[in-house]
């Protein structure tokens, strides 16, 4: 995505002002660097388009981020992020310095960085259309593994740990190589233009929009929607935010200039595992997940009346006693999976057979193991209801799932480079699908056809979840109604949005809550327990 043509030369001992020294770019030294010789770094400074980018992106961060919520700023950030990035790249350098001996040309980018990219848009932007803020907590920690993935790359499962573990190193190591480039660009006077056109510029929007805001009440509530109250407060948040973006697109634009070299953690490594040291324990492993299986068959097929018939077991001791202990078995076969891939011998025929027939066999019985969780998490949430960490779990089964099933492509050939990052896209479609989905008005929606089903409800609870959940609690009536509503209603109220809050989610729970406000009670009805 991102940015110059800096080469891999080295500085080497004092420099004139203004000169950019460089080492051969051959010879038999070793690499002493701290890094290795896997991320050297660039050799020259950060260009000035780079620096421009980088900043200007920061000052638009700056001024549209708000910290205590999701919203359009999030996304008006992303883009620009993503625009910086391209004009960083794009725009050559015209540092002066010998020329080097080896042309260097910046890699070309696969069609999956830019999908990692369009993924972190996608990611931070949805807070703009839902008002759930732990669903937009957990797009943002994942942004932050895709925006890796989109500068970074890194095909093998090492590739794609090294990336995203490394991200945070090219922000730090980024600080210096922008401020040799800023240093650069105010040698030549190209930092004095800059200030002075920003300079006007200010001073222009501030005259000609004071005049404007006089003259017409409209404008003039316009001016006050966009542009915030100045005080100290936002003055330390502008700071803070403006640091934190450009260390982050910095640390993006140093890795497409210095890209981590990661082709030799792709390739597949010598196994030093004999067959029947791996097929003796994983075939083990096969018969117990088969008698497992064999019995939760009856359980699939037998529904709610084994539940019933089954001596002193309930609902709740049925979901709670297995779902969480199936949810880590099929975590733990998936690493078991991994490294058996990783260290069994597949050199003969024999060997491959091995291979596609135990794990494939141990691959299939744990799709009935996450089909089994599932249906103990659907008994249970049927009888208690809807909560975010029932539906967060069972999304997670579901991503498990879709994994196995990926493992199970990947055997056909015992060759699949695509699949770590096939599990991250899994990941992230299933995130994106759950934002689709709207998830707290979801929850609020089936625990409302439980109520018209069972007159019991939980409006304590109920009332927690986020404005998206106000269009299905609005089908509620009396006191019911009041105490779901009521609380959101408040907290609304108390958090208006400006534009770069503003979240589609939010703006229609308040056109709901506008037509029928809910009223304050005293008396709320007692919370049926949802758990």
């Amino acid at each position: 995505m991102v940015s110059t043509n800096d080469a891999a030369p080295k500085r080497v001992g004092p420099a004139p002002a203004g000169a950019w020294q460089t080492t051969p770019l051959h010879g038999p030294w070793a690499d002493v660097s701290l890094f290795g010789r896997r991320w050297p770094g660039p050799g020259r400074p950060a260009s000035p388009a780079t620096v421009a980018a980088v900043g200007a992106a920061g000052v638009v961060a700056a001024l549209s981020v708000p910290l205590d919520r999701g919203g359009a700023g999030w996304a008006a950030t992303a883009v620009a992020g993503v625009a910086a990035l391209i004009a960083a790249r794009a725009v050559p350098s015209r540092h002066a310095g010998p020329a080097s001996l080896v042309p260097w040309q910046p890699r070309a980018l696969g069609p999956e960085r830019f999908g990692w990219s369009a993924a972190t848009v996608a990611l931070l932007s949805v807070g703009t259309v839902r008002a759930a803020g732990w669903l937009f907590v957990l797009c943002v920690l994942t942004a932050l593994l895709t925006g890796a993935l989109a500068v970074a790359g890194g095909r093998s499962a090492r590739g794609v740990v090294l990336a995203a573990l490394m991200t945070p190193f090219a922000g730090m190591r980024s600080l210096p190589w922008l401020a040799r480039g800023a240093s650069v660009l105010r040698r030549a006077g190209g930092g004095l233009r800059v200030t002075a056109t920003v300079g006007v510029s200010v001073a222009l929007l501030v005259v000609f929009g004071s005049l404007f805001a006089s003259a017409d009440a409209a404008f003039a509530g316009l001016v006050a929607s966009v542009v915030p109250d100045i005080d100290v407060a936002t003055l330390a948040r502008w700071v803070f935010v403006f640091c934190v973006a450009a260390c982050v697109l910095g640390g993006a634009a140093f890795l497409r200039a210095a890209p981590l070299e990661l082709s030799g953690l792709d390739g597949p490594r010598k196994r030093r595992v004999a067959r029947l040291e791996w097929a003796i324990p994983l075939s083990l492993l096969v018969l117990l997940f088969g008698l497992f299986v064999a019995v939760q068959l009856t359980v699939l097929f037998g529904g709610s009346r084994h539940v019933l018939d089954t001596d002193g077991l309930t609902y709740a001791q049925y979901a709670r006693s297995g779902f969480w202990q199936l949810l880590i078995v099929t975590g733990l076969t998936l690493l078991v999976l991994a490294g058996a891939a990783r260290w069994a011998p597949r050199e003969t025929r024999t060997d491959r057979l091995l291979i596609r027939s135990v794990l494939g066999a141990l691959a299939v019985l744990t799709l009935v193991v996450v089909a089994s969780a599932l249906h103990r998490m659907n008994v249970y949430s049927g009888t208690y209801g809807l909560t975010r960490l029932r539906v967060l779990v069972a999304l997670c089964e579901v991503w498990l799932g879709v994994v196995f099933l990926l493992v199970l492509a990947a055997g056909v050939r015992l060759r699949a480079p695509w699949l770590p990052q096939a599990v991250v896209a899994a990941g992230v479609l299933a995130l994106l699908g759950l934002a689709a989905v709207n998830p707290d008005r979801l929850i609020a929606d089936r625990n409302v056809t439980r109520y018209e089903q069972t007159h019991r409800i939980d409006t304590a609870y109920l009332s927690n979840l986020s404005a998206d959940a106000v269009p299905a609690l609005n089908r509620l009536d009396g006191p019911h109604r009041d105490c779901a509503l009521d609380p959101i209603n408040r907290r609304l109220d108390q958090h208006p949005d400006d534009w770069r809050g503003w979240s589609l989610g939010r703006e229609e729970a308040r056109d709901v809550l506008a037509k029928n406000p809910p009223a304050f009670s005293l008396t709320c009805p007692r919370p049926y327990a949802t758990e």
